[in-house]
C-alpha cells in the first residue's frame, strides 16, 4: 500500500495538505473537486492492518451527532486506498496548548476543556460508545493554532479519533497502533499507555469509566503540565487553583470502583465547585454558601465544616476554605491555619 500525494483523488476529494504522518497512516487536508470551499479531512492507512481500526472508527462515529465531537462524514474501508472522511477543524491539538504552557494552563481554558470534552463524552456514552484513547492528541480547539487559550470556549472544543470505540477485545497492540497515527508524538505506546485506565492495562472489560480515568490524566496535565504521579494532586504541584480541580481530579483518577461512572456526574461536579462564593457589595465580605442536610450522592447526613461527604468523598461544599500557603483545608471560623499555623483569609462572613 503506498502512500498519497498532494493532488490525489480520494473520493469526491482532492488531497492538498498532509496534517500528520505516523507509522500505520496519515491524515490530509482536502477540498471537493468542485466546491472549492468544502473542506475536510481524509485519515488513509498506509498500512494493510490499520483498515480495522479505520472501519472501528467510522462505525463508532456514525450516528454521534454532537458539537463537541467531529462529525464523520464518508468511509470506504474497501476503497483503493480505503478512507475515511471527517469534519476539518481549524486549530491545534490540546497537546499543542498545553506545549504553550509547560506550567499549566490558564484555570478558565481548563474548565472550557473539561466542559467540552465532558459534553461529548456523554453524548458518546449515552450511545454505547466508549472512545477509549482520551488524551490532548485527540481533543482538538478550534480556532486557529496561534489563539490565546484565554480565549476558548468549550464549543471550540471537539474529541476526535474514535478508532478504538465500540472495539470489542481488542489488545494492547491494537491500541499501541492507533496511538502511533500522530503527527507530534514519538513511538504510540507511550502516548497511550500514559492514559490507560488499569482496566485497559489489565486488558479487562471497559467501559465509560475508562474514559474518565485518562480525562483524569489529562485534567492533571492541564493544570500542572506534567503528568500525575503516585498520590499527588494538581493542586499540591499548583498553588491558586479552584477546590473544583482536586476535587473532580480526585474522582476521576480514582480505582474503578470509587471512580466516577459517568461524564454528566463530572460535569455536575465542575458545574457546582466552580461557582464562587456569594460577595456581599456593602461589607466585602463573602458568604459561606450553606450546605445541603444530606449528600446528594449518596444521600448521609452533612454536618457544618464538612467539605466532602465524610460517606463517600462527594463535594459538598461549593467553595471550601483552604490555605493559601499549604493548601490545607480550613474551618468556617479558623483565622489561622492548623496545620502550618499561617493566618488566614479573614473575609468570610
Amino acid at each position: 500500500m503506498t502512500g498519497p500525494r498532494a493532488g490525489d483523488r480520494v473520493s469526491e476529494y482532492v488531497l492538498t495538505e498532509r496534517l500528520g504522518t505516523g507509522a500505520f497512516g496519515q491524515v490530509w487536508k482536502a477540498t471537493h473537486h468542485i466546491w472549492r470551499d468544502r473542506v475536510v479531512a481524509i485519515k488513509i492507512p498506509t498500512d494493510p492492518q490499520y483498515v480495522q481500526n479505520l472501519r472501528h472508527e467510522g462505525v463508532a462515529l456514525h450516528g454521534l451527532e454532537h458539537p463537541n465531537i467531529v462529525r464523520a462524514l464518508g468511509l470506504d474501508p474497501f476503497a483503493d486506498p480505503p478512507y475515511f472522511v471527517m469534519e476539518y477543524v481549524d486549530g491545534c491539538s490540546l497537546r499543542d496548548c498545553l506545549q504553550r504552557h509547560p506550567n499549566g494552563m490558564p484555570v478558565g481554558a481548563i474548565a472550557a476543556v473539561m466542559r467540552g470534552v465532558l459534553a461529548g463524552l456523554s453524548h458518546a456514552h449515552q450511545r454505547g460508545v466508549v472512545h477509549r484513547d482520551i488524551k490532548p492528541e485527540n481533543i482538538l480547539v478550534a480556532g486557529g493554532a496561534d489563539r490565546s487559550v484565554d480565549t476558548i470556549v468549550p464549543g471550540d472544543v471537539k474529541v476526535t479519533d474514535f478508532g478504538l470505540g465500540r472495539a470489542i477485545g481488542l489488545t494492547t497492540q491494537s491500541i499501541m497502533q492507533s496511538g502511533s497515527l500522530r503527527p507530534t508524538e514519538g513511538p504510540g505506546i507511550s502516548g497511550t499507555l500514559a492514559y490507560m485506565s488499569p482496566e485497559q492495562r489489565e486488558g479487562a472489560e471497559t467501559d465509560p469509566r475508562c474514559d474518565l480515568y485518562s480525562l483524569g490524566v489529562v485534567l492533571f496535565e492541564m493544570a500542572c503540565g506534567e503528568r500525575p504521579s503516585g498520590t499527588e494532586t494538581p493542586g499540591s504541584l499548583r498553588s491558586g487553583l479552584p477546590v473544583w480541580v482536586d476535587a473532580l481530579f480526585t474522582r476521576l483518577y480514582a480505582r474503578r470502583d470509587r471512580r466516577l461512572s459517568r461524564a454528566d456526574e463530572a460535569m455536575q461536579m465542575l458545574e457546582e465547585g466552580s461557582v464562587p462564593p456569594v460577595v456581599e457589595a456593602a461589607s466585602g465580605r463573602r458568604t459561606i454558601p450553606p450546605l445541603p442536610p444530606t449528600c446528594p450522592a449518596c444521600g448521609h447526613p452533612t454536618q457544618r465544616g464538612d467539605h466532602f461527604c465524610t460517606q463517600c468523598g462527594h463535594q459538598i461544599s461549593g467553595d471550601p476554605r483552604r490555605c493559601a500557603h499549604c493548601r490545607g483545608y480550613l474551618e468556617d471560623d479558623d483565622r489561622f491555619c492548623i496545620f502550618c499555623g499561617a493566618p488566614v483569609d479573614p473575609v468570610w462572613a
